[in-house]
């Protein structure tokens, strides 16, 4: 068994191959943990069947041990404790079953040239909502659209491009249920949410931006969880790839009448910037910033507290009304 130095703790089973390396078994003992790009000068290329299962199969191959320093004895190397994961930079095939079981995994983090999914690669894997994709090309690949179309729960997805853009993405959740007739012999799927059609705004497995802003007014006519819209809204108003006048007008219309929802939400995820980014584009009225600046003393964020109270005293100045009388 060989040992070589990574940003993270794995015991792998490889084969070496003419182009790359196949990764046939991995375990780790982290919560957070990196996948190599690449092994002995050459990049990992294939994730193989079961291979991050924690319930796969023993299988014979190269043993290789990863580590970023001293593991501690009584490690764990069970992936059911895995709750982010990154994969390698030059993935391009993951076979069946690769993630199955990995219950509590909740980031996956990869680049946009995996050309091939085989079946189950992510059952199981319930947890699994929040994906971070990296272009590799100018040309989208199918990663987006295979999440999408493999996943029926919500999900956000930041997309970062070559040149360093970043979008970032809600997909609403929605259900699919099947109605059986046994009188007539038929069978009916019911859809249940007004996620399915973001789900499927893909034209030729390419994420079309305006058929996406295009669902806002139908998904609000329907119902829906508000605090899903907020985010919706918010993410396309801050990373605005895209985003035409018109739609941009629909989403800061939004934010205006949920002013305080998204004053508690920035407050409560520290976001300072997105903060001032909202005070800058969305009328506030004097109770809502008074209660942020409760909020954020409660908090103890002092720099939020500090453009909360700037915006109120520009908003609503308050000094001695002076009059005199002749």
């Amino acid at each position: 068994m060989q040992t070589v130095s990574g940003s993270s703790n794995w015991k792998l089973i490889i084969r070496r191959e003419s182009d790359g390396i196949t990764v046939l078994r991995a375990e780790t003992c982290d919560k957070k943990a990196v996948l190599p790009d690449e092994l002995f000068g050459l990049p990992i290329t294939v994730l193989g069947d079961h291979a991050l299962a924690p319930s796969g199969f023993f299988t014979d191959g190269e043993e290789v041990t990863v580590t970023c320093g001293r593991i501690a004895e009584d490690a764990e190397w069970d992936n059911r404790n895995l709750q982010e994961l990154t994969f390698p930079r030059h993935l391009k095939k993951i076979m069946r079953y690769a993630l199955m079981n990995c219950f509590n995994l909740r980031v996956l983090r990869l680049h946009d040239g995996i050309q091939s999914w085989g079946s189950g690669a992510l059952m199981n894997c319930r947890e699994l909502l929040n994906f971070h994709i990296t272009r590799v090309t100018d040309i989208q690949g199918e990663t987006l659209e295979f999440l999408n179309h493999t996943i029926s729960q919500e999900l956000d997805v930041t997309i970062t491009e070559t040149d360093g853009q970043i979008c970032r993405l809600i997909f609403p959740e929605y259900y699919e249920y099947f109605e059986e007739h046994w009188a007539s012999r038929n069978f009916n799927i019911n859809i249940d949410g007004g996620g399915y059609s973001y789900h499927h705004c893909f034209r030729k497995k390419q994420i079309s931006m305006n058929d996406y802003d295009e669902l806002w007014l139908k998904f609000l006519g329907r119902e829906h969880d508000p605090f899903c819209a907020l985010r919706i809204a918010w993410w396309r108003l801050r990373h605005p790839m895209g985003l035409n006048d018109s739609a941009k007008q629909d989403y800061l219309q939004y934010l205006q009448q949920h002013a305080a929802e998204a004053v508690r939400w920035l407050l409560n995820k520290k976001d300072h910037s997105g903060l001032l980014f909202l005070l800058q584009n969305v009328d506030i009225d004097k109770d809502d910033i008074a209660e942020g600046c409760a909020i954020a003393r409660e908090l103890q964020q002092t720099e939020s507290l500090a453009i909360l109270l700037e915006e109120q005293h520009k908003r609503f100045p308050v000094g001695l009304n002076k009059s005199f009388d002749l």
